[in-house]
């Protein structure tokens, strides 16, 4: 896949007319696009990503819009593939949409995302792949923590429990697990940290006994896991008969239902990373616990369930984007480009602080360390104090 995705960008940027930035269509309403993964390997990330997105524009369509105009939404399946990612993007494009909220699939955001370059579109994307933003592209902004800073977060935490020795399992056709890996291999030696064993696996891989196995001679003091979707169920379900006695580390990929309820009892005891909200009532009153509430109240009144990490992004995902065309005074996207990288706000993954060198807004600070106690996340005591002192000082 990685490597057809330079062709297929190739291929969209000849074919496709002149560009077409400044203001969008004029009218009634505002026109966001939203590609998302709704079938495919994804389907089931970004099928809680799309409740959320669904729940941030009712909300403020119901509050009166945005300057008095509603949000016209429009969706498309990306269905987990690239070049389905780049159609959709075009489809968009043709509809003059002010600005697009990107997939949950790293892949999809990066072929995606030079075209929204390109054309001078705001490209708002719910992917924790570094490349969307490293080095900086100029109309494109992240909603969830990065993965090196996922990567630096459980960094921190090994230091502090004096973790030095950790081996490493990546998906090697994952743009976020990839990602992930290069973010631990730098940074590892400034926490004190040495990666005794890395280990490569494919996304359709169904027996990890041999990642394992090299495991257990490697002299490592934890096992960290990169991975999204079905493999970060099945490594997870065989390891306590792997015959490790590791703790597990996994990161926010698995911080949802989606991968607790599959897993089950085998689940009891592991690190799993997720965004803030995700563990949101352990929070103590104030601005970020309100901003997860207003999210988290209608969300489980209306199915039942802690919403998962994929559901904290697209929700956010939104409010950056709403708050952006309210501070531009309307849709020309360029302003709304500029109100992007100026904005400070509150939102239920933590508080962003865009910026001319910075269009992802959060730091491993916003991220907490859980392990697993009777099915349900609990942050470690750690974590706990740090997501405490975080939201004090939003206040």
């Amino acid at each position: 896949m990685r490597k057809i995705l330079p062709a297929l960008t190739a291929a969209a940027l000849l074919t496709a007319t002149a560009a077409c930035g400044g203001s969008a269509d004029g009218g009634a309403t505002i026109k966001i696009g939203f590609i998302e993964s709704l079938s495919g390997n994804y389907a089931p990330l970004g099928g809680e990503a799309k409740k959320t997105v669904d729940l941030a524009v009712e909300q403020i369509n119901a509050q009166g819009g945005i300057g008095g105009k509603r949000i016209e939404l429009i969706t498309l399946d990306d269905k987990t593939l690239p070049d389905q990612g780049v159609l959709h993007y075009n489809k968009l494009r043709s509809r003059k949409v002010t600005a697009i909220i990107g997939s949950t699939f790293s892949n999809v955001g990066l072929a995606v995302e030079p075209l929204a370059e390109r054309d001078r579109i705001p490209y708002v994307s719910l992917a924790p792949a570094d490349k969307q933003v490293d080095p900086i592209r100029k109309y494109t902004f992240v909603v969830p923590a990065l993965s090196s800073q996922y990567a630096e977060a459980m960094l921190q935490y090994f230091q502090v429990h004096k973790i030095t020795k950790v081996a490493m399992a990546y998906d090697t056709k994952s743009a976020y697990a990839l990602a992930g890996r290069d973010g631990m291999t730098k940074r590892a030696a400034a926490y004190g940290v040495s990666i005794v064993k890395q280990e490569p696996f494919e996304t359709t891989a169904g027996d990890f006994s041999p990642i394992f196995a090299h495991v257990r001679g490697s002299g490592a003091q934890a096992l960290a896991v990169w991975a999204s979707g079905a493999p970060g169920v099945t490594l997870a379900k065989q390891y306590p008969t792997s015959g490790l006695k590791l703790p597990l580390f996994m990161t926010g990929s698995q911080s949802s239902k989606l991968w607790l309820q599959p897993v089950g009892a085998a689940a009891e005891g592991v690190y799993v990373q997720s965004a803030v909200g995700v563990v949101g009532d352990t929070l103590p009153g104030g601005r970020l616990k309100n901003a997860v509430t207003e999210m988290s109240g209608p969300f489980r009144q209306k199915y039942g369930y802690q919403p998962p990490q994929f559901a904290m992004d697209g929700y956010s995902g939104v409010k950056l984007l709403a708050a952006a065309v309210q501070k531009a005074g309307g849709t020309d996207r360029d302003k709304i480009r500029d109100a992007l990288e100026s904005l400070t706000l509150v939102t239920p993954t933590g508080r962003y602080s865009y910026s001319a060198t910075d269009h992802s807004g959060l730091k491993p600070t916003d991220i907490s360390m859980n392990r697993v106690k009777d099915g349900a996340l609990v942050p470690t005591p750690w974590s706990a104090a740090r997501l405490t002192a975080a939201a004090e000082a939003i206040g």
